[in-house]
């Protein structure tokens, strides 16, 4: 039997602005990813997510961006080292203020958007994201992009590191993922996400768009809480990797 964790990103609304279908994805997934207020989400809808998540038993982790909401967090800022160590250490303190009120353990820390992409292979921004993660707490898990430099400062920092895969992105021959300037960055079938995933989860490879094996990890997959079929995807997935023998667990569940 393989296990696998799926999480998704939540709490990205911001004041009267709503986005995404929380309560339904959080049927299906086992960690959420919650905004931390840069990129997307604000005190009263970190509030709410995590009430959410912990009513429906998945574990949380914080989602820290840029401080871009007109760009929702996806377009690159010049930052330095320290920058994004700082903003780390901003963003997961808030959400953890909310978990502590309500006596809750935050599971892991995966960043968002562009600061996730720039830390992928920018080795300098990911050994500060992940340092700031450790300084927070050595018992935190670090989620990153599968073989990524995120991936491996986390392993050198001496963080728990999960590998993500991603059931709605196209990949490129170099591992990265598709850019959503990119017409074909998209996965919209749910049945291709799915072949999608379940060879990366038993046999560590994806098909880039140029044809080419990939090999990877896939301790976690994501699906955005903000995608059309987001809700559709994270409900078939869940129900077709039965037929296929894996468990979907969360990360640090037993």
């Amino acid at each position: 039997m393989f296990r696998v964790d799926l999480n998704c990103d939540l709490g990205e609304s911001f004041g009267r602005y709503r986005l995404g279908e929380q309560e339904e994805i959080l049927k299906y997934v086992t960690s959420a990813n919650i905004a931390c207020g840069f990129h997307a989400g604000d005190p009263t809808v970190m509030r709410e997510t995590v009430k959410l998540a912990i009513a429906n038993g998945v574990k949380i982790g914080a989602h820290p961006g840029l401080p871009d909401l007109n760009g929702f967090g996806r377009r690159e800022m010049n930052i330095t080292p320290q920058e994004a160590y700082d903003m780390v250490i901003y963003q997961v303190g808030a959400l953890q203020g909310f978990l502590t009120t309500y006596n809750e353990t935050m599971q892991h820390v995966k960043p968002h958007g562009a600061l996730y992409n720039m830390a992928a292979k920018n080795s300098a921004i990911a050994e500060a994201i992940a340092q700031a993660i450790y300084d927070i707490s050595p018992s935190l898990v670090l989620f990153g992009l599968s073989g990524s430099e995120l991936t491996k400062a986390g392993e050198k920092v001496g963080l728990q590191t999960a590998h993500e895969v991603f059931a709605d992105r196209t990949y490129q021959k170099d591992g990265s993922l598709t850019s959503r300037k990119q017409p074909d960055a998209l996965i919209t079938e749910k049945e291709q996400a799915v072949n999608q995933v379940v060879r990366m989860v038993k046999e560590g490879i994806v098909l880039s768009q140029q044809q080419i094996e990939i090999p990877l990890q896939a301790n976690t997959i994501c699906i955005h809480g903000d995608g059309e079929h987001a809700v559709e995807f994270a409900k078939y997935i869940h129900s077709r990797f039965a037929d296929h023998q894996i468990s979907v667990r969360a990360i640090k569940e037993g």
